[in-house]
């Protein structure tokens, strides 16, 4: 039996966290609890190795829900896809 809580979702990483996890994307069910932005990144880190150093600055890292831009207090609760990327710089 399953029940709302139990969708997966698509992560996909790009520059160097892409990089760092080996990852370009997975599919991938969250633990109950997740609600926010910020909860996923600081459960990122948990993960274990590479993610705890992918993930170990997470307010450095943007993220976009279903393709648009997210704060990390934005809800998570209908997101198909979730994005990371690292700060964008230019000089």
């Amino acid at each position: 039996m399953t029940s709302a809580h139990d969708t997966s979702v698509v992560l996909r990483y790009f520059a160097w966290l892409r990089e760092k996890t080996g990852l370009n994307e997975e599919r991938i069910t969250l633990p109950s609890g997740i609600a926010t932005v910020g909860d996923l990144l600081r459960w990122q880190a948990t993960r274990g190795h590479p993610f705890d150093m992918a993930f170990a600055k997470p307010e450095a890292i943007r993220v976009a829900l279903d393709h648009a831009h997210a704060k990390h207090g934005a809800s998570i609760s209908n997101a198909r896809e979730i994005a990371f990327f690292p700060p964008v710089t230019g000089g």
